[in-house]
């Protein structure tokens, strides 16, 4: 019985089950049940899909290794490989349509193709972790089949419902669990004469004895056939393993001591529920009043699974945030009094020129703007730490900030460089960090998804706290990212930021239109599913939904 690639044991149970679990019958799989050419075209059409989206050398390991799977999963010959190597290379990308329509024909799928999209998150599952790219592939891959958004996201919630309910045991089924575990582990080593239940071996024998766990709440969800497939390979350390340590996860992590410059880091949940993907929303800056709380720009994010609100150092930011409201307070003031000399500053700001009034109120801002620039670098790279230890779990994760929330999870992807998998898509709203080509190609490789530049061309503010360099550096909040790929999206929010500023000052001076990105309507302008992963975007008209691989889809 093949566990994984790198675990195997005989299928030979003399005092088990007698039940091979990780090589599913055709009644357990529903995509089986299609006959040979549609098994064929749903392989094709992964292939095909895995070759546009994930074609660069850093993602070769996974294709293959996922499409190897793949073919056995769905009972296919292994003489069929060579074929798909070839889609996955770039061949044949023509043929999709042929392949859709070999799968709309097959009576399995009258109804709708959701049956084998769940097989597809079932598969991705099987060996205890989700992949980013594995997401991104079945959001794609059901996108092509017209299987609702939606639906797939009632699955996920579902099914990481059972799952983690599935490891959760009554103290009663604890102990009959351990008490029948030792009589099966004492007759397998009279029967097997394994000479140890230690290190790797144990997992070759207690791997049946945890499968009824998953089976008894995610049978409800696959079916008994598809929960055995989940919950055999490694039991109940699936939960661990997707979930996090203890089942955890980011709500028991909390920095002990400070790491280098970094005081404080920590994870506050947004929502109940364990979901098989989960949202980490990074605050830029604190307020007094409604923006006092890091979750409170978050509050509207909407239903998007499992989402976090990153804490991290509320002392500095709410320095931050005095210091703006000061910097804004003393502007209205000014602009009261020069408003017959300064009708029109978008044109002043354009020109990269500063009101003497406004550079003696520098002082106020400069200094606690550096510090927070310096720490929100630090904690960044303690973010990619965290991510990259799993502490999360192996699941997907969703990044969205603003500000200096942005700079946060802009230093993340940098640290996280040669860690492909982790990171799903990517909102970043007003960023204060370079836009150069080459630091957001090297970030880009790190998202599977998407990411999206939520900029603003009359963000004053940005504009002006980078005043001394903007001549020499791009700035991501203020203009959109010029990369070719397909990844990167880039959102002009400078006609919501206009609506948002309050009427009275606008009217004192005119065109001159300062922006609070932290501020945006989250639900309103970046649809909240952008945040767990759906591929539309607000534009000005109305809303599109734009396909992995760059097409556009009604």
């Amino acid at each position: 019985m093949l566990l994984s690639n790198d675990i195997t044991v005989s299928c030979s149970d003399p005092g088990g089950d007698g039940v091979s679990q990780d090589d599913p019958s055709s009644e357990a799989v529903a995509s089986r049940k299609l006959s040979e050419p549609g098994r064929f075209a749903f392989a094709a059409l992964c292939a095909v899909s895995m070759g546009q989206l994930f074609g660069k050398p850093e993602h070769s390991a996974f294709r293959d290794h996922y499409l190897q799977g793949l073919v056995r999963w769905l009972g296919l010959d292994d003489s069929v490989l060579p074929v798909m190597g070839a889609f996955l290379s770039g061949l044949g990308c023509e043929g999709s349509d042929t392949f859709l329509s070999i799968l709309q024909a097959e009576p399995l799928l009258v109804t709708g193709a959701t049956s084998i999209i769940q097989d597809l998150v079932s598969f991705s599952l099987k060996d205890g972790q989700y992949d980013a790219r594995s997401r991104v592939l079945i959001r794609h891959v059901s996108c092509l089949l017209r299987v609702l958004p939606q639906q797939l996201e009632e699955f996920e919630e579902t099914l990481g419902e059972q799952l983690r309910e599935a490891g959760e045991e009554t103290e009663e089924e604890s102990s009959r669990r351990r008490r029948k575990e030792r009589g099966r582990k004492l007759r397998r080593y009279l029967l097997i004469g394994l000479a140890t239940v230690g290190g790797g071996t144990v997992i070759g024998v207690t791997g049946g004895l945890a499968a009824p766990l998953v089976a008894a709440g995610a049978g409800a969800v696959l079916g008994a056939g598809g929960a055995a497939a989940l919950g055999s390979a490694t039991g109940i350390a699936i939960m661990a393993s997707l979930f996090g340590a203890a089942g955890a996860g980011l709500t028991g992590y909390k920095m002990n001591k400070c790491v280098g410059a970094i005081e404080e880091f920590e994870f506050l949940p947004m929502s109940s529920g364990k979901h098989l993907h989960l949202t980490i929303a990074v605050t830029g800056w604190l307020c007094n009043g409604k923006s006092s709380s890091f979750q409170a720009p978050w509050c509207r994010l909407g239903d998007c699974g499992e989402q976090y609100c990153l804490v991290w150092e509320s002392r500095f930011l709410r320095d931050l945030g005095s210091a703006m409201t000061s910097l804004l307070d003393g502007l209205v003031s000014m602009v009261a009094q020069e408003a017959l000399k300064y009708t029109i500053l978008s044109g002043i700001v354009t020109a990269l020129t500063w009101p003497a009034s406004l550079l003696a109120a520098a002082s106020v801002i400069d200094n606690p703007w550096c510090v927070c620039l310096s720490r929100s670098a630090e904690v960044g790279k303690h973010l990619a730490q965290v991510l990259r230890s799993r502490q999360q779990g192996k699941r997907p994760v969703s990044l969205i900030g603003f500000s200096l929330g942005a700079r946060v999870i802009y230093f993340c992807l940098q640290e996280l460089a040669n860690d492909q998998g982790i990171i799903f898509d990517v909102v970043l709203l007003g960023a204060p960090v370079e836009g150069s080509e080459k630091a957001w190609e090297k970030m880009a490789s790190v998202v599977a998804g998407k990411i999206v530049n939520g900029y603003c061309r009359g963000d004053w503010l940005l504009g002006f706290l980078y005043r001394s360099s903007a001549a020499q550096l791009s700035v991501a909040g203020l203009q959109p990212i010029n990369v070719q790929d397909r990844r990167i999206i880039n959102v002009d929010l400078s006609s919501v930021v206009s609506q948002m500023f309050p009427t009275g000052l606008k009217a004192m001076c005119g065109e001159f239109q300062p922006s609070s990105l932290h501020q945006i309507d989250t639900a309103s302008t970046l649809p909240a599913m952008i945040a767990d992963g759906d591929t539309r975007c607000a534009r000005r008209g109305g809303a599109v939904c734009v396909g992995y691989v760059g097409e556009t889809r009604d």
